[in-house]
Parts: structure tokens; C-alpha cells; sequence
């Protein structure tokens, strides 16, 4: 059947929701029957989403399918201050759960024609009457598009319990919301030739249900009577323990590019000279690098000041470049989107083993050699001239997840 569409019928159905869920900016989104997790899979990226869950009768088949649902490399690489928390439950939806209660948006997408009608009497009172979320998308099959298919005799699928034409669809939905305080927009996706499109309707009919009631729900008995299958948090930025991680990786990424281009370029040149020890009690020979801003618009440009310090350990000298926190901060909108402002960045970075700051902790310290004190001559300091380096940084990636 579904050649006869373009998109494919079942894409147009997940398109409707997606487009609704966009629109609407639910936070908690149910999908009820949600068998292979395709439409799970395509929410997971809407961002306004925070609690997804997915609720079928055949634990069998969650399980096979579940996986897709895990967090990408990209979601553990660049994770953001969203927040998505996934469920999936076996469990049938003529059965109360008080876990799936005080949802904003519940989807039943081609499920309630497996119901028998008794059945579709419980998934109505149980869905809008015991879980009540503040809206509800049904789809099912518009039988009077069926005469479109050639050489298709009954129902669409063998376990198909009924399918209703428009008429009854309407009847059954307009119960509903008399029973129990919904409101209904009967709309649908698959559309008919331009010439049969008033006779036949949609191929797919979908209501789109709006509880009316907005006082607090009814005291109801807690029943727990799905089983969860699958349960797994999204790397967020809330979580103290991924900001640390993505900060000081971002810190110490920029850091090190830092410190590699303005050594490429000191000791590079004809006339450069890379600048010799400084204690941090000496003003240090600073110089220049005019760094193209990720940030910036256009031909924007900062100017970023780096030099060399040198610390005396065990008969060892390390060599490290220094790099304000200020500099770093200006120079890549990440760091300063995470921080705030530079003082926050000095807090965040002072407890960090894998970051070595000044004493006053205004900048970091790139190591970039080690050398035996005799190697250091502490007289040429003062002739090491300033160095103009400059270069273009290339475009941050756009990691952000499509659809």
C-alpha cells in the first residue's frame, strides 16, 4: 500500500506527530503500542522533550528494538543542558499504570483497530480517563479509502479487529470527549486523488484530543501493572559530573591549539624567537596573536597574549606556555557559553588534576618542554623580541543531531 504515497504513509503519520510535538513543546510524550520504537526514535531529538516512553504488549519485540533508543557518540561527545530521560514498558494498554499519568502528549498510531471493541472500551478509559494527559493523537484506518487499493478484499491487516469509515471514527472520538472532558480536531495524512479526496478522505484519519479540565487530576489508586524493559538517561549538561568533563576537554582542547600555533609560529619564522624563562614574579615578554573569533562575525579578530614560564622541579625545568583564562574565554564561545564569565571558569578549573593554573590562577599552563636549568639562559630574556603571529581558525562542526 504504501507506494501509492510519497512520503510513505507511515513516514506521513511520524511527520504529524513530530510537526505537532515542534508546535506544541511537550516536555512528556507517550507513545502507546510503540512497537519496532520508529516514532520514539525520531522524537528522542526533539530537544523540548524530557521523559520519553514507550508502552507495547509484545515484550519480545521492545527488546529486539530497544537499542536504537541508546544515546549516539555525539550525545556523549557534545551533550547539551537538555535533558531526556527514555522508558520502555511491556504492558497492554487496556491496563492502568500511574506511571504514565500526567503526560502533556500521548500518540496511538494504527493501534486501537487491534482492539476488540470490549478492549477499546478499556484504552479509552484508561488513557483518557485514569492517565489523562493533555493531549492525545489517534490514528486508524479510514475503511472508505480501502476501495483505492486494487485487489484488497476486508481489512487492511489480518489482525485488524475493525476499521471504521469516517462517520463512525467521528462518533467514537465525539464519546470520548463527552465522557471525559476532551475536545477533537478530526483531521488525517494520505491523501486521496485531487478528485476523490471529498469522497474517500484521507487514508489514515487522525483525531487530535485536548483534555478541557485543567484542575488537578482526580485522586486515583496508584496501579503499577507494566513491566519496564529499558531505561537509560542522555548525557546532559546538568549533570555535574558531564559539565566538568565537556569544560575542561574544551579547555584543554583550546589550550593546547593555542599553545601549538603560537610555538609554529615563534619558532617558524625568520625573525622568530621563542622567548626565554620567566618566573611568574617577573612581567613576562608577551606575544601577540591575532586569532580569527569562532564567535565573531565576518573578519572579527582577537587578540590573544601568550608567553613563556619556566618551573624548576626535582633538578628538571618544564617549560610551559602560559594562556589567560580571559584570553580562553573570549576566544571560544563554548567555554564562555559554559562558564558564564571568567571568574566562574577560574572556580570550575581550580580543583581539576588535569589542569595546572598559574598561582593566581588567571591562566593556564601548557607544558611544552623540559629542560636542565643550564640550558636556560636567563640573560637573553630581556632581548626576546615580541612576535605579531596570525591565523584563521576553522568553523566549529555543527554536531547538532537531524531528523
Amino acid at each position: 500500500m504504501n507506494p501509492m504515497f510519497t512520503p510513505p504513509l507511515h513516514s506521513q503519520r511520524h511527520q504529524f506527530v513530530i510537526d505537532f510535538v515542534r508546535k506544541k513543546q511537550p516536555k512528556k510524550v507517550a507513545d502507546l503500542g510503540c512497537g519496532e520504537c520508529k516514532l520514539l526514535k525520531q522524537l528522542r531529538f526533539q530537544r523540548n522533550i524530557e521523559l520519553l516512553v514507550g508502552v507495547d504488549i509484545t515484550g519480545a519485540k521492545i527488546k529486539k528494538h530497544m537499542h536504537r533508543l541508546a544515546p549516539l557518540s555525539t550525545d556523549h561527545l557534545q551533550p547539551t543542558f537538555d535533558q531526556l530521560h527514555i522508558d520502555l514498558y511491556q504492558g497492554s494498554v487496556t491496563q492502568r499504570d500511574a506511571r504514565l499519568r500526567g503526560f502533556d502528549l500521548m500518540t496511538s498510531i494504527e493501534l486501537i483497530e487491534h482492539l476488540t471493541l470490549p478492549d477499546l472500551e478499556l484504552f479509552s478509559s484508561v488513557v483518557f480517563g485514569y492517565m489523562r494527559p493533555a493531549s492525545v493523537i489517534v490514528s486508524t484506518p479510514n475503511s472508505e479509502f480501502n476501495k483505492l487499493f486494487p485487489g484488497l478484499t476486508g481489512f487492511r491487516h489480518s489482525d485488524h479487529k475493525f476499521e471504521w469509515n469516517r462517520s463512525e471514527f467521528r462518533s467514537w472520538a465525539l464519546k470520548v470527549c463527552l465522557d471525559y472532558g476532551y475536545e477533537v480536531e478530526i483531521t488525517g495524512v494520505g491523501e486521496a486523488p485531487q478528485e476523490q479526496q471529498e469522497s474517500v478522505g484521507f487514508c489514515s484519519q487522525i483525531g487530535v484530543f485536548q483534555r478541557l479540565n485543567v484542575s488537578p487530576d482526580r485522586d486515583e489508586e496508584e496501579v503499577f501493572s507494566y513491566t519496564l524493559v529499558y531505561s537509560v538517561n542522555y548525557p546532559t549538561l546538568r549533570d555535574n559530573n558531564t559539565f566538568t568533563r565537556v569544560l575542561v576537554s574544551e579547555v584543554l582542547f583550546w589550550a593546547e591549539r593555542l599553545k601549538n600555533r603560537w610555538m609554529e609560529e615563534t619558532t617558524g619564522g625568520t625573525n622568530c624567537v621563542l622567548p626565554h624563562s620567566q618566573t611568574e614574579q617577573q612581567k613576562p615578554s608577551a606575544c601577540t596573536d591575532r586569532l580569527g573569533c569562532p564567535g565573531g562575525g565576518g573578519g572579527e579578530e582577537l587578540t590573544v597574549s601568550l608567553w613563556i614560564n619556566d618551573q624548576e622541579e626535582s633538578g628538571i625545568v618544564n617549560r610551559f606556555v602560559v594562556v589567560p583564562l580571559a584570553a580562553l574565554w573570549s576566544f571560544c564561545p563554548k567555554i564562555a557559553e559554559l562558564s558564564g564569565n571568567v571568574s566562574n571558569l577560574r572556580r570550575f578549573l581550580m580543583d581539576q588534576p588535569q589542569v595546572k593554573l598559574s598561582q593566581d590562577g588567571s591562566a593556564l599552563l601548557v607544558k611544552c618542554e623540559a629542560q636542565e636549568p643550564e640550558q636556560i639562559n636567563s640573560d637573553d630574556e630581556e632581548d626576546a623580541p615580541a612576535v605579531q603571529c596570525s591565523h584563521q581558525t576553522e568553523p566549529e562542526e555543527d554536531w547538532e543531531a537531524k531528523i
